[in-house]
């Protein structure tokens, strides 16, 4: 029998286990880089592990390897240099992505940087079907690439419009790269089989930026074993938890290569051990990765990691920055842990290179951690002990510096509890949010520091049981020797579940690439598992089940859609969304480890601090009997990690050797008080946030609308008894704060309301914003009494009106714009009254277009209050109802404390903002620095609006909450306390608070846009941003969509604005270009960037966007835009930006130039496009003064064709 190695390059660490010729099993642990000592880790931890025996003399049948290298390189930004390729039109689209800003309140937005470094447009086009529609133009694209290949690029990706329906254009590219010396050529069509071109392009350029790097690395390793010779066989981890050969070793595929080891290991040493469902927590110095497992692995086809979208297939893996190093401190009135961490060097103030306080420091302090048992390796000489000295002295300057009162040890306690609910809240989106119930699951602790918090984190989330293998600080590495070769194979395949022709055809060609990809590795005889991943129609949201009997898939789906949604509809169409072929060739797996066991006898005492200090006894994990049972506190300690075993708590090891550690008895939480202790305070606060954002999870997964479930057009909340909002997870801040007025039109309405009862409302007279934007509101039932409420509100896609998709340019009486909803029950004791809530979007002089759809939409809503009740009775099951009221408000407090501190450095200013509709507002900010108040007075403002731009006092609350959270800068609870010590007055009947029926379709948008840019010109904080949403709405009888357009923000002292992102009030995505087109009857012929059009300073305004759509049917568009007379101010002597423009391109080739404010019925043929405002300059001595015109000629040289000349080739 040969050797086999096992290994995990890491970071910081290279993790090695190894299988000698006799099955004995050895483990490794060295530094990755060491340059002084060898050049490769892996390799000098093999040499180190066959210690007499060269390693060109070594018998190797394999090394398996995970790696950070590709992960790395994307993280620091040191791969290749790439040459993008993409249709003609979309140059900018992989910089625009979705549009939506990733810092939803940051004055300076920042993008990650492009890993391209050109990119050329190509003449070529195919339409929704695969179908050509304009021929590739070889002959440009031979130039283009041979001035890359001039310029010394020799990475190439490309990715073309709809080409994972037919790649002819992508392969002949390809071929003429090849001809012309290209390295790395990478198309789209291979790399992903999925739509959307914006994930599946990144891949792209990710697999061309990467894999060069990866294969010097590959390259290196082969050649050090000397593969083919002696070693016979090298092979990678993939992210997707399969091991390929390396020669097959792709950059998309390495990203998560290390981590995928680990769940591997988990995975199959919990079955091992008969654990079939399991949460993976891998916690280590900087953060921690956990995982979900219930009989199959769990991967996600869509990915953000390091910034970038990825379309390819990934193990499931959450990661929260919170390990032993995150640094522990005080700030904004509450404890915090993280996200900073305090890295290696110096590392936690324990390890004696003046570090921060971290969690680490805290274990120190506690106990849990001791230096009698962990390894002498610090301080100059390296042999000196942890320094439990200077982790206390950490905190004692901590509380000195912030007149903290407390013990040391209650203090390092509350860092504790807050790092625990941080895992635990990251544990929570992996499963509980996805319908797990996970207290009978297995925590399988593994990584450096998860045996410390173990017991901590099951506790936390419910948990009784927790799993130790003996391998647990190296897993990932022994993972690496239980994988088997995998090839997984994805295809889109949007089709009715009955369409068996269409799968069929789909499977076949799957099975041959995956059977074919595993057959070239020496697999005869591969095992397959097909997966089908289905959704109702409409639905954004899919899930996976086996495929098999149409009738089983459904079975299994509506099974599925329940446990995770809490609901199914079975009279819905079923739909495929993809088909997903696994090839597995099974490998000879590792041996079990080797399991020693001695008299079981304390190796020493120590004290473990739990509220107070308890006597705890040591024991070495190696030395314990085989039927020993330890009670907690105690600590069993090992070569790679320490386990705290946890009061209430018992370990013994099982059959296998596993460390097998059970709650047995809960430990008294004490409730008595309900004064604000900063350490409950953020771990409150934390959970409150959990929820909301749990019940936004629920409502963007089962939504119909678009506008929900793709641009996130939608906020969910929770609120006190007394309607005072207490934690908020908005995606678009024109809701935050909003709901409040609706949920006390609720409470004051409806005082006879039951468990179980539920209410929607629209009125923008009563706490709403515009008639489309629909609220749900939910009591939450404790001892008989409504003690808190939920509410949740959606932007639905058509809820009646003049126009289709209700927003009229030219309504003038809000029942134009749709079905107005004040105060109607929608659930009654548990049961929906759908006839009713039918009659009133029937209701009314333009009822709702696609009822059926609106239904979909408030029952999602109605899933997503239900979400947050059963997590909000959970927390009081935990904490009491009495704390958690108390808390609802100290969340508050120290919300208006960070708000108050704010306000201390503001000085009175005022703002006149002038509209292109002829109206004005008029802001006026005073500053009472011996209150610490601050005065927003809108008096001045234009009078009610006789057309549609008005914006509910709703609006303008939520304007100044957004634009104070903004000034803050920092991460605070946003809820009803940010406004308290802000007095808004907004007279009545003037734009900015009118009465009924004054329509309001703009206000929402427009003149909330116009608001906060005229209170941050009375601030003078930053210049204008576009100041407008672009409205963009479409559609007919049949099919309505509603877009917002990205522009260009304002820049501000010491930095530029961002281009085309979504700004201020508005955050929603953009529907990927491929699957707008294959939900709609159009054709996207271009979205770009709109360069020039940001105002000149000496720092400039973002550009604006372009965006071009033809449509293949007759539609009426209406648009309401802003700022196509009066451009965004600039600041501090910037110039402001340029003005957008509307216009329609007719059959005839007619231009007609529109309003911002316009409708118009176009025939199919015809194009609509947008060129957005540019955001204002700041500062004088800015680069020409010509910005304006530059802007408009890019504008017009767009018109007619897809993007200028100029544009086609950038560096």
């Amino acid at each position: 029998m040969s050797w086999e190695f096992w290994v995990d390059r890491g970071g910081t660490f290279t993790d090695i286990v190894a299988q000698d010729s006799a099955g004995g099993l050895h483990s490794h642990k060295l530094l990755s880089e060491n340059p002084e000592q060898y050049n490769d880790a892996a390799v000098a931890g093999i040499r180190h592990i066959l210690g007499d025996t060269a390693l060109e003399e070594a018998d190797i049948a394999a090394v398996k390897m995970g790696t950070t290298v590709a992960t790395n390189a994307l993280l620091e930004r040191k791969g290749a240099r790439v040459l993008l390729m993409i249709t003609e039109g979309f140059g900018d689209l992989l910089e625009i992505g979705y549009q939506t800003r990733p810092d939803l309140f940051a004055m300076q937005i920042s993008r990650q940087e492009l890993l391209y470094e050109t990119v050329v447009e190509v003449s070529e086009r195919l339409d929704a079907a695969g179908s050509v529609l304009t021929p590739l133009d070889l002959s440009r694209a031979r130039d283009d690439m041979k001035a890359a290949r001039t310029a010394g690029v020799q990475s190439i990706a490309i990715a073309l419009l709809h080409a994972y329906l037919n790649p002819v254009h992508e392969q002949q590219l390809a071929q003429l790269a090849a001809e012309l010396g290209f390295s790395q050529i990478s198309t789209s069509h291979e790399v992903s089989g999925l739509a959307k071109l914006v994930g599946r392009g990144d891949t792209t350029v990710v697999d061309a930026y990467l894999s060069p790097i990866l294969r010097r690395y590959v390259d290196q390793v082969a050649g050090a074993l000397n593969v083919g010779g002696n070693c016979k066989a090298l092979m990678f981890m993939q992210s997707n938890g399969g091991l390929t050969d390396a020669r097959k070793f792709q950059g998309k595929d390495a990203i998560l290569s290390g981590p995928a080891g680990g769940i591997v290991g988990m995975v199959q040493t919990g079955q091992h051990a008969g654990f079939d469902q399991l949460i993976g927590f891998d916690m280590g110095g900087t953060s921690t990765d956990v995982s979900h497992f219930a009989g199959k692995f769990e991967r996600s086809f869509e990915t953000d990691v390091a910034g970038v979208r990825m379309r390819a297939p990934m193990m499931d893996i959450h990661t929260v920055a919170a390990g032993g190093g995150s640094i522990c401190c005080y700030r904004d009135g509450r404890f915090q842990v993280g996200p900073e961490s305090a890295g290696a060097d110096p590392g936690p103030a324990s390890y004696r290179r003046g570090g921060p306080l971290t969690v680490t420091d805290c274990n120190v302090i506690l106990g849990a951690l001791s230096a009698d048992y962990f390894p002498a390796v610090f301080g100059a000489s390296g042999t000196l002990p942890l320094d439990a000295g200077a982790a206390v002295a950490r905190i004692e300057a901590l509380a000195r510096d912030h007149g903290l009162e407390g013990n040391v040890e209650d203090m390092a306690q509350g860092f504790l509890d807050i790092a625990v609910q941080n895992m635990a809240n990251a544990i929570k989106k992996i499963s509980v949010e996805r319908g797990h119930d996970i207290t009978s699951y297995t925590l399988q602790s593994f990584g450096g520091a998860g045996g410390q918090h173990a017991c901590l984190v099951a506790e936390a989330l419910g948990m009784a049981r927790v799993m130790v293998h003996p391998f647990a600080g190296v897993l990932s590495a022994y993972g690496m020797g239980l994988a088997d070769l995998r090839c997984l194979r994805e295809g889109q395949l949007d089709c009715d579940l009955s369409d068996e022709d269409q799968v069929a055809a789909r499977l076949a060609s799957l099975q041959e690439v995956a059977c074919a990809e595993l057959m070239s590795q020496g697999i005869t005889d591969p095992r397959l598992e097909i997966t089908a991943h289905l959704r109702y129609e409409g639905s954004h949201q899919s899930l996976g089940v086996s495929y098999g009997t149409q009738q089983q898939m459904a079975e299994d789906f509506e099974a599925a859609h329940k446990a995770r949604f809490g609901f199914a509809s079975p009279d819905r169409k079923l739909q495929y969304e993809m088909l997903s072929v696994e090839g597995i060739g099974e490998m000879t797996h590792a041996a079990t480890p080797s399991q020693g066991f001695g008299a079981g006898v304390p190796i020493g005492e120590s004290r473990l601090y739990r509220k107070t200090w308890h006597k705890t006894e040591v024991y070495d994990r190696g030395r314990l009997r085989a039927d020993q049972v330890i009670s907690g506190p105690a600590i069993i300690i090992e070569s790679t990690g320490t386990n705290v075993v946890e009061p209430g708590w018992q370990a013994r090891q099982d059959a296998f050797g596993n460390l097998i550690l059970e709650h047995v008895a809960r430990t008294h939480r004490d409730l008595a008080s309900t004064k604000a202790d900063p350490i409950l305070l953020e771990v409150m606060s934390n959970r409150f946030m959990s929820i909301a954002d749990q019940m936004g999870a629920t409502l963007a997964n089962t939504s119909w609308s678009v506008n929900i479930k793709e641009r996130f057009d939608f906020s969910c909340a929770i609120f006190d008894g007394q309607g005072d909002l207490v934690a908020n997870a908005p995606h678009v801040p024109v809701h935050l704060g909003s709901m409040s007025d609706s949920i006390k039109t609720v409470m004051q309405q409806n005082l006879s309301i039951a468990p179980g009862d539920a209410f929607m409302l629209n009125s923008p007279y009563n706490g709403g914003t515009h008639l489309p934007d629909v609220t749900v509101v939910t009591p939450v039932f404790v001892a008989g009494k409504p003690a808190y409420w939920l509410g949740s509100r959606g932007h639905h896609a058509d809820i009646g009106g003049r126009t289709p998709g209700s927003a009229p340019p030219d309504s003038r009486h809000i029942e134009e714009e749709g079905v107005l909803i004040d105060n109607v029950q929608l659930v009654s004791a548990g049961t929906l009254c759908e006839r009713e809530a039918i009659d009133v979007l029937s209701s009314g002089r333009y009822p709702c277009r696609n009822i059926s759809q609106n239904m979909a939409d408030l029952k999602a809503q109605i899933a997503a209050n239900e979400t947050g009740r059963r997590e909000l009775l959970r927390m009081v099951d935990s904490y009491g109802v009495e704390a958690v009221t108390a808390y609802m408000g100290h969340v508050q407090a120290n919300a208006e404390q960070s708000v108050r501190a704010v306000i201390a450095g503001l000085k009175n200013g005022s703002f006149v903002y002038p509209m292109d509709t002829g109206q004005q507002i008029k802001v006026a900010l005073t500053i009472d620095q011996d209150s610490g108040r601050a005065c927003v007075d809108f008096t001045g403002t234009t009078a009610q609006h006789p057309g549609n731009y008005n914006a509910p006092f709703a609006v303008s609350r939520a304007v100044v909450l957004y634009v104070f959270r903004m000034m803050v800068g920092k991460n605070i609870p946003l809820n009803e306390g940010c406004l308290k010590p802000i007095d808004i007055i907004v007279p009545e009947n003037s734009m900015l608070n009118p009465a009924y029926p004054a329509a309001v379709i703009a206000g929402n948008t427009e003149v909330s846009q116009a608001a906060c840019n005229a209170l941050i010109g009375a601030l003078g904080i930053m210049a204008g941003s576009q100041g407008t949403m672009n409205n963009f709405v479409w559609g007919n009888a049949e099919f309505q969509n509603y877009e917002t357009i990205a522009g260009g923000t304002g820049a501000g002292p010491g930095f530029d604005g961002c281009d085309a992102v979504q700004t201020h009030m508005t955050n929603t995505k953009m529907t990927d270009p491929e699957i707008l087109e294959s939900r709609f009857p159009v054709r996207l012929r271009s979205f770009a960037i709109r360069r020039g059009s940001g105002g000149a300073g000496r720092y400039r305004g973002g550009d604006g966007a372009l965006r071009r759509l033809e449509f293949l049917t007759d539609v009426t568009v209406t648009t309401l835009c802003s700022h196509r007379t009066i451009p965004p101010f600039g600041a501090a002597g910037g110039a402001p930006g340029v003005t957008g423009e509307n216009w329609a391109e007719l059959l005839d080739g007619q231009k007609v130039d529109l309003q911002g404010n316009d409708e118009i019925d176009l025939p199919a043929g015809s194009i609509f496009g947008l060129a957005t405002p540019g955001g204002g300059g700041w500062g004088g001595g800015g680069a020409g003064v010509c910005q304006d015109e530059r802007g408009r000629d890019h504008a017009e040289q767009t018109r007619g064709q897809g993007q200028a000349p100029d544009a086609r080739r950038r560096r």
